[in-house]
């Protein structure tokens, strides 16, 4: 049987029944409560006190009880603070081992909720988008499918070389920033187009294109918008599958997805005019993020994954 403490109504009952002399066992029954709960109670009324004073001495007693609040030595604490400088959660904090804290993950979350550190870094909370929200960019007439992917590589959700790509909006919609995630490292990637047209971007990306180890990617899903109408001279120069995601499910390049919010949060804000800043400043943003582990990547970090697939033929081409 669950054990309750006494509530105010029988405090006050027991203190009637004490001031009319009823014995102990008399109350005991009466209140159906045991004769030593109920002897604790009248020993306190025969002191001198009330019901009242009972019930605050309870009070102050149960403050007391609980588990304390776990606290880190000042050398734990100092380095879960630089951790949370440089972007890294609570999760990973733990989840990585670099350093041993005496505390689990949750109890990490626990100091941050009473912001013990500082919570702007953990991970956005709510929907992005409202409900009702209707797509109105325009959208491309002709493009390769998504449902063609699988097709084309049977062997898409284990293989090294799949990228998920859109762009990223600056203020008033004057600017963007190219955004690719390679599926299995997670790895981040940040291109500095010179404007938002479909000219512009197909001119970044085969730039980029032409830095990196030819075929060392594989494909590229975009989304339908009409930033990337050029896509088949894009393909064909570079050798590379662009496919396109259905209209209105972003589902379908989640990672992508979540990888454009880490960045707007890291460095890439919606207020940000983006032709203010050249190609090494978006890059500093991605690197960032590519140097915090990830739980899902076993706590690794992205580009520890991502180079952990390079051959010495491709590292000796990147570097």
């Amino acid at each position: 049987m669950t054990y309750t403490h006494l509530s105010t109504d029988e405090l006050v009952i027991i203190e009637s029944y004490f001031h009319q002399n009823t014995p102990v066992s008399k109350i005991s029954k009466r209140v159906c409560r045991a004769r030593q709960t109920v002897h604790n109670v009248v020993a306190f009324f025969r002191a001198g006190h009330s019901a009242l004073d009972y019930y605050q001495h309870y009070k102050a007693n149960k403050q007391r009880c609980g588990r304390k609040r776990t606290r880190l030595p000042a050398d734990q604490h100092a380095y879960v603070t630089g951790k949370v400088a440089q972007g890294w959660t609570p999760d990973v904090i733990a989840g990585r081992r670099d350093r041993k804290i005496q505390c689990s993950s949750r109890t990490l979350y626990r100091m941050f909720k009473r912001k013990d550190f500082d919570v702007s870094t953990l991970p956005m909370k709510g929907k992005r988008k409202p409900n009702g929200h209707k797509e109105r960019r325009g959208r491309q007439t002709f493009r390769r499918n998504i449902s063609e992917r699988l097709d084309d590589y049977p062997a898409f959700n284990k293989e090294f070389g799949h990228l998920e790509g859109d762009t990223i909006v600056g203020v008033r919609h004057k600017s963007a920033v190219i955004t690719l995630v390679e599926r299995l490292s997670k790895v981040i990637i940040t291109l500095k187009p010179e404007g938002r047209t479909a000219k512009d971007i197909e001119t970044a990306s085969n730039t980029w294109c032409h830095w990196v180890p030819r075929n060392l990617f594989k494909s590229i899903t975009f989304d339908c918008g009409k930033e990337f109408s050029n896509w088949q001279s894009m393909s064909n120069r570079n050798d590379l599958a662009i496919y396109f995601a259905d209209p209105g499910t972003p589902s379908q390049r989640g990672l992508n997805e979540h990888s454009n919010g880490l960045l707007r949060r890291d460095g890439l804000p919606k207020d940000m005019d983006f032709n203010t800043v050249d190609q090494a400043f978006v890059s500093s943003v991605a690197a960032r993020r590519n140097h915090i582990p990830r739980k899902s990547l076993n706590y690794c970090t992205p580009l520890e994954v991502f180079l952990s697939y390079m051959g010495d033929r491709e590292l000796s081409s990147l570097f």
